[in-house]
This record gives C-alpha cells, sequence and structure tokens, in this order.
C-alpha cells in the first residue's frame, strides 16, 4: 500500500461506520436462519415432545398399574421398549453439543511503575530521533482523540531512549503479562496445572521460537501431552477466535479444561517512521492480557460464572478492501509498522453487518424476528418503499461488549445498535483506563460490569470482536449465577468507585 502523505487530512467519508439501516442483505439472513436449523434438531423433536406429554398428561394411576401388569408378563415388550427408550437417549447425547462453561477468568493489571500518561508518552516519543516534527504534532492529537486516559500501561522497554525493541523485551513483556494472567487465574479456580488438557494462546504480532504455548507449558510444568495451539496474525478479534476452536476441542475432548490467554505484544511492534497510518497504532495500543479457564465438565457448572450459547465468525478476507485495511508492512523507509487503511471504518461495519445479520436468528426473540421478517419481505418481494427493520439486540442481551478499538467505532456502534450510555460504559471506561489491549479487552469490559455488580444470573451478554483480515466475530453467554462486586483479582476492584468518569469532547483536527 502507498505511503500515506503526512500533510493529507483525514477524510471523514471514510471513517464512519455505515448506515445499517440502508441495505441488509438477503443472504446473510439466510445464512442465520441455516444455522440455526442445523442445529435445530429440537425443533423436530419439539411437537412430538408436546403430543407425548399431552397424552401422558391424560394418564390416571390406574393405567400405569396396567401397563406395568402388561409389561412384566411380556419379555419382548419389556426389551423393545427398554432398547428404545436407550435408542432415544444415545442419540441425544451423540447429537447433542457438550456444554461449555467460563469457570473463571483474570485480567492481568500491571504495577503503577508501568503506567504511562499521555504528557509522559509525548515526552519519551519526542527523544526518538526519528519521529519528525509533524508526526509527533500527529501522534498528540491522536491521542487527544482517542478516550484514552491518563493510567494506561506500555511496558518497561517503551521507557527506555530509544525504546528498547529487542526480542529479549518482548520476551520479558509477554511473560510478564501472560504469567500474570495465568497466576491470578490459577488462584481464583485453585486449579492444578497438570489439570489442564487444553491450552491456547493468541497474540498477533509475536511469536518467537519456542511458541508463547511452550513458555507457558515450561513455566507451569503443564502436562506432556496437553492440545497447544498458538494463534498468530489473526488481530483483535482473536480472543473470541480462541474460545470458539477451545470449544470446538471440548465437543471431542470429553471432562477436560481448556485455558485460553489472550493478549498482544507492544515491545516489538512500536512504530518508529513517520507513516501516519502506522503511528496510529501507537498511540491507541497499550499492554494488557486475560486468562480463562473453560471446562465441560458437568459438575463444573455449578462453580462457573457463565455457559457459551454461541459463536459466529464473519471473514471478509476474499475482498481486497477488506485484506489491505490492517496490513503489516515496511514504508519507504523500511521501517516495519502496521499500516490501518482509512477504509477501516467502512470495512468494519460491512463485517459487523454481515456478523449480527447472521447472528440475529439464534438470539432474537420471535417478536423481533417476525418484524425483521414482513419488512424485508416487503421491500424484496412487494418492492415497497420502507425502511429496514433494524431489531432491538437490547431484547436479546442485557449486557454488550464491544472491542474498544477506539472512540470512533465505539461512537458509531452506540448509534447504530441504537444503545444507551449504560451498555455502552463497559467499553468506554476500558479503553479510557486501559487502552486499546487488542483481544484481551473483551474481559476487561466484562471485569468493569462484574465490578460494578450488573451481572445477574441469567443475563446475557454479547461479546463482539474486530480484527485485521478482515474479521468480526461474536460470542454470546449465559450468567449462571449472580456475580458479587468484591473479587480482589479484578483489575477493577480498587477503583471502581471512580468510574464512570466524563470523558472531554474530541478536539477535531
Amino acid at each position: 500500500m502507498a505511503e500515506s502523505n503526512l500533510e493529507e487530512p483525514l477524510n471523514p467519508s471514510t471513517s464512519k461506520l455505515p448506515d445499517f439501516k440502508k441495505s441488509v442483505k438477503l443472504k446473510y439472513v439466510k445464512l442465520g436462519y441455516h444455522t440455526l436449523i442445523t442445529h435445530g434438531m429440537y425443533l423436530v423433536l419439539a411437537p412430538f415432545t408436546v403430543l407425548l406429554a399431552q397424552q401422558l398428561s391424560t394418564f390416571k394411576r390406574q393405567d400405569l398399574y396396567v401397563i406395568w401388569d402388561n409389561l412384566q408378563y411380556n419379555l419382548v415388550s419389556v426389551i423393545l421398549c427398554s432398547g428404545l427408550v436407550v435408542f432415544i437417549f444415545t442419540i441425544y447425547f451423540l447429537t447433542c453439543p457438550r456444554p461449555v462453561y467460563l469457570v473463571d477468568f483474570c485480567c492481568f493489571k500491571p504495577s503503577d511503575s508501568s503506567i504511562c500518561t499521555n504528557k509522559l508518552f509525548m515526552q519519551q516519543s519526542s527523544l526518538v530521533e526519528s519521529f519528525k516534527k509533524e508526526s509527533l504534532e500527529f501522534q498528540r492529537k491522536i491521542l487527544e482523540r482517542s478516550g484514552l486516559g491518563e493510567s494506561t500501561y506500555l511496558p518497561e522497554a517503551m521507557f527506555c531512549t530509544p525504546p528498547n525493541i529487542s526480542v529479549e523485551s518482548a520476551r520479558k513483556e509477554a511473560e510478564f503479562v501472560m504469567f500474570g494472567a495465568v497466576d491470578g487465574l490459577l488462584a481464583k479456580t485453585s486449579i492444578k496445572p497438570k489439570d489442564i488438557g487444553i491450552l491456547i494462546v493468541n497474540c498477533s504480532l509475536f511469536n518467537p521460537t519456542p511458541s508463547l504455548t511452550a513458555m507457558i507449558v515450561n513455566h507451569y510444568k503443564l502436562r506432556g501431552n496437553i492440545v497447544s495451539y498458538n494463534l498468530a496474525g489473526m488481530g483483535c478479534s482473536a480472543g473470541v477466535i480462541a474460545v470458539d476452536l477451545a470449544n470446538k476441542l471440548l465437543q471431542v475432548h470429553p471432562c477436560s479444561y481448556a485455558l485460553v490467554v489472550s493478549t498482544e505484544n507492544i515491545t516489538q511492534n512500536w512504530y518508529l517512521g513517520n507513516d501516519r497510518s502506522k503511528l496510529v497504532s501507537n498511540c491507541i495500543f497499550r499492554m494488557g492480557g486475560a486468562a480463562l479457564l473453560l471446562s465441560n465438565k458437568f459438575f463444573d457448572r455449578f462453580k462457573s460464572k457463565y455457559q457459551l450459547v454461541n459463536t459466529v465468525r464473519t471473514h471478509k478476507g476474499a475482498d481486497d478492501k477488506c485484506f489491505h485495511c490492517v496490513y503489516q508492512e515496511e514504508d519507504s523507509e523500511g521501517i516495519i509498522g502496521v499500516t490501518l487503511s482509512k477504509e477501516v471504518m467502512a470495512v468494519a461495519g460491512d463485517a459487523l453487518k454481515t456478523n449480527i445479520t447472521t447472528l440475529g436468528p439464534l438470539v432474537l426473540p420471535m417478536s423481533e424476528q417476525l418484524l425483521f421478517f414482513a419488512t424485508l419481505v416487503g421491500r424484496k418481494v412487494f418492492k415497497m418503499k420502507i425502511k429496514p427493520y433494524i431489531p432491538d439486540f437490547k431484547l436479546a442481551f442485557e449486557h454488550f461488549c464491544i472491542h474498544a478499538g477506539g472512540r470512533a467505532v465505539l461512537d458509531a456502534l452506540e448509534n447504530n445498535l441504537q444503545l444507551s450510555e449504560w451498555h455502552m460504559e463497559p467499553s468506554r471506561m476500558t479503553l479510557y483506563r486501559f487502552g486499546n489491549t487488542s483481544s484481551s479487552s473483551l474481559y476487561y469490559e466484562l471485569a468493569y460490569a462484574e465490578a460494578k455488580g450488573r451481572i445477574r444470573r441469567r443475563d446475557r451478554l454479547w461479546q463482539i470482536a474486530f480484527g485485521s483480515g478482515f474479521k468480526c466475530n461474536s460470542a454470546v453467554w449465559k450468567a449462571l449465577r449472580t456475580i458479587k462486586p468484591g473479587d480482589k483479582y479484578n483489575p477493577w476492584t480498587a477503583e471502581i468507585d471512580k468510574f464512570p468518569v466524563d470523558i472531554p469532547k474530541i478536539s477535531h483536527f
């Protein structure tokens, strides 16, 4: 991709999400209903179950005695009935997916020595000789508009002059974040490392040899037959991808625990050039990570926080514009950085529209689906000039965890999904307090909702994440119990009373 001109202003028309009300593609609606039907064996059995229940409700106690008397003197009938019952239950258990539970999770909170205020950020940047004056001014303006507060975290290597972007420093950051999150998780759950059968680590831009999963296996002395996966290059949506992969693995590995670690590495991906499209990453990404413990054990349901309900993954990589909108490459001087295209907002909006149109039939109440379907038929079949009906997702979910990628994305999603400030608060406060921590931001947001005492039993929450490729992924969870605030491992607990805060208005270029 061509290098951006430092004097070229940002185009506001490409920095907004598209209006979801303008068009809805029918094929994605069909995809959502196809997913529902292919997993809907219960829809086929439901009428028979109702008829059976209705018939049984007419039985009297004397009828049951008569049946028992007939069966005990008829061996063939007993065998046939028993075989039929065994067959039905066998089919049920073979086709029914194993429930997957989120036992608990832990978000890493660095020490105060890692705090980087906006003033300190600009001071450190001004000491980098390769930055031109125009680039420093551009970064200052991005910080003003970003929605980040004064208490975000950067790794130790970023406080060096110049920043120490060596592999050794990157390893130290990875160990600092991953081990910190996993230590907290193990302490919360009292799970022994040897009990973990599946390990998944996602980190987009730092992939050393041995891998990040090997670093965890070595540090915690995990068992030798552990099933491990290292996910790379998938951007900020990789946290949901890792959960989806863990879900699939837990379907075929009975009685197992899966450890999922989501993080991003700042050290080796600090851009020291002057391409505007690559400088944005310096300003919004901050250090952070989260560790999750998933289980498919039946008795873990009673101690777990959440149950995974759905995951929906959308990949737009077949489109060249989508593929190149977040792209790691060298600039004209050979300095590596991640280019954020001006079309990234439009691409993200299109991916999100596809994702939620697919997800809708799986989660929305029937009333919303009927209204949506009626307007869709009116527009597509009868050519009526009416606006598409945008379903109210607030009827499907009590909580929303939207990836804290940037202030503009959150503003646009609040408008398009017609969410309230209360719904957006976890995402905005996470961006303000911790910055864009990439794939782990969804769990800082969930931790915020827990610290506020908002999570009640049976509450449903929707996690939405975007990532390079371009991808938009969703995960739907159901709370299995009311979460009481005050968890000492929650990164918000010590300061939750300070939030929410009023974020200053955007200062435009």
